[in-house]
Order: structure tokens, then C-alpha cells, then sequence
């Protein structure tokens, strides 16, 4: 409710917003962030550089999961059928002998997402360290 003002013949409501307390408030504000300023430390990012990239695998294991959720293991041009229970097995034996091996997931547009995660899983509860998605850009 407006207060009051009693200006000569009668009383007038005061239109005008006392600023008073919001000025007093943002001043306390504004003193509180110049002195916790100088007292927060600066986080260092540590970027990663073109020398320090990752080495490039030594052999790069493909699991191609169709549209019926079959799944292809391709090898150096050699593609193979597999099951999910046989999948985590052969890509070890694919693995053999390559101390820098990384494996590719790659799914048809169709698949479900459930399909992947299941074959990343597999892959994860076998142990194979490095394991990607494949992703084709929209032309």
C-alpha cells in the first residue's frame, strides 16, 4: 500500500520508489566481491598440445552392428561374423601381438542405442582399454 503524505489541503499517495535500500544493499554486494576477489586462485588448464597427441593404434579392430543387430568384425579387410556372447573373445584374439590396439563400434542409423551400449559393455567387462564410436557426418 502507497504511503501517505500529508502536503497541504490533503493527503497525496508518494509515487516514487525509495531507492535508498536497494542502494545501500548493492553497495554491501559490490564491497563483499572486491575483497573475496583477490582471495579466489586462478584454475590452470592444462590443454593438451599437437606433441603430446595420443600415438596413433597400431591396429584398429572394427565392430560394424547392422540393422538387425548383427554383428561383423572386421580385421584388415577381413570381416567375420560374430555373436555379442563371442564378440569380447574375438576381438582379444584380434588384438593378439598389438600393444596399441583400439576397437571402433560403428551402427546403422536404425539400431537401437540399447544395441551398442550392450556391445560396449561386453567390451568393457572383457577389458579392452580403448574402445571408440564411429560418428559419419550428414553430407
Amino acid at each position: 500500500m502507497p504511503a501517505m503524505v500529508s502536503r497541504g489541503r490533503g493527503r497525496r499517495a508518494i509515487n516514487e520508489i525509495n531507492m535508498v535500500p536497494f542502494i545501500d544493499v548493492m553497495l554491501v554486494l559490490l564491497i563483499i566481491f572486491m575483497v573475496t576477489a583477490p582471495l579466489i586462485a586462478p584454475s590452470v588448464i592444462d590443454l593438451p598440445s599437437v606433441g603430446k597427441a595420443a600415438k596413433q593404434p597400431d591396429k584398429v579392430v572394427q565392430i560394424v552392428i547392422g540393422k538387425d543387430e548383427a554383428l561383423d568384425l572386421k580385421v584388415l579387410d577381413k570381416t567375420s561374423r560374430t555373436t555379442l556372447k563371442e564378440v569380447a573373445a574375438a576381438v582379444k584374439k584380434a588384438q593378439a601381438g598389438a600393444t596399441n590396439a583400439a576397437v571402433v563400434i560403428s551402427a546403422d542409423r536404425s539400431v537401437r542405442y540399447e544395441a551398442v551400449v550392450k556391445v560396449m559393455d561386453t567390451l568393457q567387462r572383457a577389458g579392452v582399454q580403448r574402445v571408440g564410436l564411429s560418428v559419419q557426418l550428414a553430407n
